[in-house]
């Protein structure tokens, strides 16, 4: 009898990786709980955690709450990542462009050089991430003319093993007081720093790289900085907001809802439900555009910045 060697195909491949990944990844989160808790029962690791109990003092000056202004730009750049993130994942991975777009060539942005066609899909993305670069530009104006930036930097070197304390404190499930209105906790404070002043702009500077606005024809400029390099960068940069993303939002739900959405969303410190009707609102908004995202309704305002081809 003739034995069949064929070999599994490559979405079983990925199957079968999948379904021995869900359960080491179990695996692991148990084990890190475990051994977590194993260390807060040492004493000197108790010592450590009372010295260090996860958040570090803010200067005097701080100010205390969030502003209007600062609820606003939190969804703003909530529904621009989302977008970015959906669009940005279907540039890498469709094979078949929905259509093309060719920018006007006149008017305020004039070039010598006759405008290079590019997807329908890459044409949202990139005026996505211009939208989203110009609100982090308003919020990084508004961050610094009203002190709220020091509830986001770094101001002493007890950041660092607060941070740990922190990351301790929520590994062996026994999670820090949060009181988010006042002040983050140390680790808290040391990714959102991250994600506005680190991940944000390697986004930018990786992404004009790679748009069809970067001088082909530097090559000084081009070898100094290859588009290699961007490339190799700006994907992680993807997977990195999505992980932040995730677990922000578990943090915000499993912490104290209510009172985290009126932080973020009602602008007030209580536990009423203002900040959840907001924030629901807020879902509706970006689900929408999620499934409005659609080229038949992309064409039309496509084409009135340039024009529109199969």
């Amino acid at each position: 009898m003739a034995t069949s060697t064929k070999k599994p195909g490559t979405a079983t491949r990925k199957r079968n990786r999948l379904y021995w990944a869900v359960p080491a990844v179990l695996v692991g989160l148990v084990l890190v709980v475990l051994i977590a808790r194993l260390l807060v029962g040492l004493p000197a690791v108790a010592s450590f955690l009372a010295a260090y109990p996860g958040q570090s003092e803010l200067p005097d000056n701080a100010p205390v709450g969030f502003p209007a202004w600062l609820a606003w730009q939190h969804f703003l750049n909530a529904f621009f990542l989302l977008l970015i993130i959906r669009t940005g994942w279907q540039v890498r991975t469709s094979t078949k462009p929905s259509g093309h777009w060719t920018r006007n060539n006149k008017g305020l942005i004039r070039t010598k050089n006759a405008p290079t066609k590019i997807t329908l899909e890459l044409w949202f993305h990139l005026t996505l991430d211009a939208l989203w670069v110009l609100n982090g530009l308003v919020f990084a104006v508004l961050l610094f003319a009203t002190g709220q930036w020091t509830r986001i930097v770094p101001t002493s070197w007890d950041i660092f093993p607060n941070a740990l304390s922190a990351a301790l404190q929520y590994a062996s499930l026994d999670w820090p007081t949060e009181d988010g209105w006042i002040n983050y906790n140390a680790l808290q404070l040391l990714a959102y720093f991250a994600t506005v002043f680190i991940a944000a702009p390697l986004a930018f500077i990786t992404g004009l790289r790679m748009s069809s606005a970067w001088p082909k024809k530097a090559q000084g400029l081009n070898k100094a900085y290859p588009i290699e390099w961007a490339r190799a960068v700006h994907f992680p940069v993807m997977v990195y907001f999505v992980a932040f993303i995730v677990v922000h939002v578990f943090l915000v739900l499993a912490t104290g809802a209510l009172r985290n959405l009126n932080h973020m969303y009602g602008v007030r410190d209580d536990d009423g439900w203002f900040g959840f009707w907001v924030f629901l609102a807020s879902v509706v908004v970006m689900v929408a555009a999620w499934f409005l995202a659609r080229p038949i309704f992309l064409r039309p305002i496509a084409s009135l910045m340039g024009k529109v081809s199969r």
